[in-house]
């Protein structure tokens, strides 16, 4: 099975080659489980993939805040043994005026193999993509997409729900502005799911259905028979925007607190992307919750950046 020599989008992807990605991520996940066992027993680890990119270099260049994809990112280029560089835009060239397409440029003549890309312009990552030889993976491009993110979700799920065919998934929060729900609508379908997405109804974008979800117009639409449901940070710089509620009134309409959870049937599991704003899409207790799949989300984050960084860079795994 080919897989991109760049990762830009999920619309872009195939089926198949999500399962490919998955299947790859699954075993690193369960590979990683043993191995922080081995350290807690005493042993060796059973599996050393730190072979896999030995002597190639990954660049991570944020030019938004990030702590999670950052530093899984990274985490993840090293679990396979490649050299990490990690660009800051404030100590760059960036401050005195040089472009993009120019520091790219630069980083892939000094030997860059992989290139993880989070910026606040939509289709900057096919800007790049089309500037370097090396691969491009998108870490997050304005309010467009974030592959990795949806995979690492759907990760998530499927280890939870067994298979993510005919189950129904619901993202609740600010649509509108979420590069995260467009990825994970255009993943989860792919993947056989029923999306559902809802919100405040100035958050939700004309024409959403378009890319294979179904709208809902309360909380209690949007948990009644769901298999799953992911609620979405609610950007605290945004508040004061008018097309906004208030963080009370968004907490008292569309959080999750253990009032509104008893919607949700007993099995279904909660997710988020991170950071969570407590007390706004989601209460403690329900953060905190057995059904709460938001660790387990940090932890496949690892997992699918490393089958990612691999697949882009041809790395034969061993089984």
């Amino acid at each position: 099975m080919d897989f991109p020599r760049h990762l830009l989008e999920i619309e872009a992807l195939t089926r198949a080659q999500i399962e490919l990605l998955l299947s790859l991520a699954g075993r690193f996940k369960r590979e990683r489980t043993a191995a922080r066992a081995a350290v807690t027993s005493g042993s060796e680890p059973a599996v050393d993939r730190r072979g896999l990119l030995r002597g190639r270099t990954v660049v991570t260049l944020f030019f938004e805040p990030s702590t999670r994809t950052r530093a899984s990112f990274e985490v993840a280029a090293r679990a396979l043994g490649a050299d990490v560089l990690s660009f800051q835009k404030d100590a760059s060239s960036v401050i005195k005026g040089e472009s993009l397409e120019d520091t790219v440029r630069n980083l892939d003549a000094i030997g860059a193999d992989v290139l993880v890309l989070r910026h606040p312009a939509a289709g900057a990552h096919r800007l790049v993509a089309r500037a370097v030889k090396a691969s491009v993976i998108n870490g997050g491009d304005g309010a467009h997409e974030h592959p990795t993110q949806a995979l690492l979700d759907a990760l998530s799920l499927r280890e939870s729900l067994g298979t993510l065919e005919g189950k129904v998934v619901s993202i609740v929060g600010d649509i509108a502005h979420s590069r995260v729900a467009r990825s994970n609508i255009h993943c989860l379908s792919k993947l056989g799911a029923r999306v559902r997405v809802g919100g405040p109804s100035t958050v939700i974008p004309l024409g959403i259905e378009k890319l294979g979800c179904t709208v809902v117009r309360s909380l209690k639409e949007a948990l009644e028979g769901a298999d799953a449901v992911m609620a979405l940070r609610i950007q605290s710089e945004r508040i004061s925007d008018a097309r906004l509620p208030s963080a009370r009134d968004y907490a008292r309409t569309w959080g999750l607190n253990s009032r509104t959870l008893s919607l949700l049937p007993k099995e279904a599991v909660i997710l988020h992307p991170g950071p969570v704003n407590r007390g706004v899409e989601m209460s403690n207790d329900v953060l905190e919750s057995p059904r709460s799949l938001v660790m387990d989300q940090v932890g496949s984050g690892v997992a699918v950046r490393m089958a990612a960084l691999a697949l882009c860079l041809r790395a034969e795994v061993a089984p």
